[in-house]
């Protein structure tokens, strides 16, 4: 049953450190799941099972194209309870959904290992759970981030955000040990490995072992996410809780007219086309990385899904530092980590083209280092700029549509990497090629979006109050 809420709290909101880090765990699970998607499923079914990397990358990247429907759930968060709960009931709903999909796509992608037909119930199957996924990761992940905001007091939500923000990319790191210790090598399994059928002895696992990572990784990141958040919003009655500020000027706002105050400022466009590009392309080898490295060089899925344990790991690193760093030198500006960040990710990228174009396997792990500590650097200096960015007084709007743009444009790239992967591998028939040229494209990007941060000034617009948690809020998840 629906309740309208009217009135405002009477008690304000504290978050300790304790309940900080509980509810980070939930960014855990999240992490995980990432990494599930586009570490280990995409790479099985590209590299292990040979499917197209464009309609897999599609459908792995369906869940960026999704997110707007999370500004819905949200605004009804905002105005009504359900079942007596604002954010929970979108929260536990919306992972419920991505749970239920990781067991089903998990089920679907083991009779595909076992040799079952890729037919269109198969990929109607496939389809479906990650529809579900998507739509469930839409609707959570806002209302999430706006629970943080209603348990937090204004001064703790630089504090709160960071520490979930944290969680988030050690979940990206655990995730990558913890399906390389669930998904062993068929040869590992010994006398397993003798049983398959001689469909399943060309992969580098059994399929009762993929389906065992999927269903036990479902199981752990619901428990983190339910578990997480338990207890963590009271239960209202009608009148208990207060209305979002939905008459404010910025509520009332439309995207339209958001998008033709961008496009009024010189510095506004080149900005947009610096997250847009920066964004797309850094992501573009998202879908691919781990296939790349199975197809090139023959490297197991008990190998590749370690790759996010290495390039996560140092991408934490990489944040705690600049972080610390920004704060203590005024010359390491948001425009100064930006450049030196996308600068990092050329290289890297520029690695494993160089790793794949001359079939050089040592500059892999490397190559996963050197993305790890672009990313975090980038993240950090982007983040920030997206804060400065946005006008006084308009700084939700801006926030909200630059949210907009990252998710698109990530979701652009990911899909963006497998196609071109597929359209060069129809002239070249070459897997050095065609994975080199993803990753050569992806170096041309990322270099456009540093020619347009070089026309970017942040004195053009009038800087806001420093609101880091509304920026990372929206990167986040």
């Amino acid at each position: 049953m629906d309740e309208t809420l009217n009135n405002a709290p009477n008690t304000s909101p504290n978050l300790s450190v304790g309940r900080n880090l509980k509810i980070g765990f939930f960014h855990l699970g999240s992490g995980m799941a990432d990494v599930l998607m586009t570490g280990v499923w995409n790479r099985v079914m590209i590299a292990d099972l040979g499917f197209a990397a464009t309609p897999v990358s599609l459908l792995a990247s369906l869940r960026y194209f999704l997110a707007p429907i999370g500004i819905w759930a949200g605004r009804i968060s905002d105005r009504r309870a359900i079942g007596g709960f604002r954010r929970l009931f979108w929260v536990w709903l919306g992972r419920a959904m991505m749970v239920a999909s990781v067991f089903m796509l998990g089920l679907e992608t083991a009779n595909l290992a076992r040799g079952a037909e890729a037919n269109l119930v198969a990929w109607g199957a496939i389809a479906f759970a990650l529809l579900l996924f998507s739509l469930g990761n839409a609707i959570s992940g806002n209302t999430f981030l706006a629970l943080i905001y209603d348990r937090s007091a204004k001064e703790q939500r630089g504090r709160a955000v960071g520490i979930v923000w944290t969680f988030l990319l050690l979940g990206f790191t655990i995730g990558g040990i913890l399906f390389s210790v669930l998904l062993p090598s068929a040869e590992a399994e010994g006398a397993m490995a003798e049983a398959v059928s001689e469909t399943t002895q060309a992969l580098s696992f059994t399929p009762d072992t993929l389906q065992n990572l999927f269903f036990v990784s479902g199981a752990v990141m619901g428990a983190l996410w339910f578990f997480s958040l338990l207890g963590e919003e009271k239960r209202t009655r009608p009148g208990d809780a207060a209305l979002a500020e939905t008459a404010s000027p910025e509520a009332q706002t439309s995207v339209r007219q958001d998008l033709a105050l961008v496009w009024q400022s010189r510095a506004m466009r080149f900005f947009f086309w610096y997250l847009a590009l920066s964004m797309a392309f850094a992501f573009s080898q998202d879908a691919i990385l781990e296939p790349f490295a199975g197809e090139v060089f023959g490297m197991e899925a008990s190998i590749t899904s370690r790759f996010a344990g290495y390039w996560g790991s140092m991408s934490i690193l990489a944040t705690i530092a600049f972080l610390f760093l920004s704060r203590r030198y005024k010359g390491l500006t948001n425009t100064v980590m930006s450049r030196w960040g996308v600068s990092i990710l050329v290289g890297a990228f520029a690695m494993f083209a160089l790793s794949s174009l001359a079939e050089i396997r040592w500059i892999v792990t490397p190559g996963l280092v050197v993305l790890g500590v672009g990313l975090g650097i980038w993240n950090v200096g982007t983040l920030g700029l997206m804060m400065d960015m946005s006008p006084f007084g308009r700084a939700g709007t801006f926030l909200g549509f630059w949210t907009l743009v990252v998710t698109l444009a990530r979701g652009t790239g990911v899909s963006g990497g497998g196609i071109v992967h597929d359209a060069v591998d129809l002239i070249a028939r070459n897997p050095n090629l065609s994975y080199g040229a993803v990753f050569v494209v992806g170096a041309i990007g990322l270099s456009a979006a540093l020619w347009a941060l070089g026309r970017v000034n942040t004195r053009e617009v009038e800087a806001p109050p420093a609101e880091a948690e509304k920026v990372f809020a929206g990167a986040m998840d």
